[in-house]
């Protein structure tokens, strides 16, 4: 098994998702980010604090982080087969070996891309909810299962102007999207782990919404917490 490849995708990725643009977004304009709007370093408190160029930007680049990560373990296994197939052909456990890292290394590489983006080092392990690194993701995973997730995330907005239960919708719908889509078992479970870490970040959110005190869309926050 190409240890050494899984270990490099896994840091790479993580390391890439663990860029934390709103931050460094807000922090450019002279301000902390954690401490205003929600206090989290994503997208849409990025557009309530910044405006809305900055908060399209941020939640482009958190997505770009997603499908880069995944394009990278992409990478990783060409290179793996391009120099199998160079060499001697090999033994069938390195023929299965081969096939599991092209299974296996893009779905870790979005894993770890996300666990870098909702817990990244460089704010002690602090950071955003991971919805639109886990939008980019599947960008490159499963582009029509987003894109279902996607569409519920948009109608939800339009009809109740909360973000956040958009976001949450989205994290129910993608699962089952991709289970119904995808024969690949290791995605279908990572899908379910991906949505369910989203949906617990977004748990401030939902004692909110139950107390009838999240923010809507197009408004300023109530609470700052």
């Amino acid at each position: 098994m190409p240890v050494l490849a899984y270990i490099i995708v896994a840091v790479a990725a993580y390391l890439l998702g663990s860029i934390p643009t709103g931050y460094l977004v807000a922090k450019a304009k002279g301000i902390d980010i954690r401490s205003v709007g929600s206090g989290n370093i994503g997208a849409t408190n990025a557009m309530r604090v910044l405006g809305k160029p900055a908060g399209i930007f941020v939640m482009i680049m958190d997505a770009a982080k997603g499908y880069g990560a995944v394009y990278f373990g992409s990478l990783m296994v060409k290179h793996l087969m391009d120099n199998r197939s160079t060499a001697s052909p090999g033994s069938h456990d390195e023929f299965v070996a081969l096939e599991n890292a092209a299974q296996f290394l893009p779905v870790i590489a979005g894993i770890c891309a996300v666990l870098g983006h909702n817990y990244t080092c460089w704010l002690k392990f602090k950071g955003g909810k991971g919805i639109a690194t886990t939008a980019g993701v599947y960008l490159a995973l499963a582009p029509v299962a987003l894109g279902i997730a996607l569409a519920a995330f948009i109608l939800t907005v339009l009809i109740t102007r909360y973000v956040s239960l958009g976001s949450i919708i989205a994290a129910i719908v993608l699962p089952v999207a991709v289970w119904f889509m995808n024969e690949n078992m290791v995605l279908r479970i990572v899908t379910i782990a991906l949505c369910a870490l989203a949906i617990y970040k977004h748990k401030s959110n939902i004692k909110r919404l139950m107390a009838g005190t999240e923010s809507r869309f197009g408004k300023k926050p109530e609470e700052t917490k």
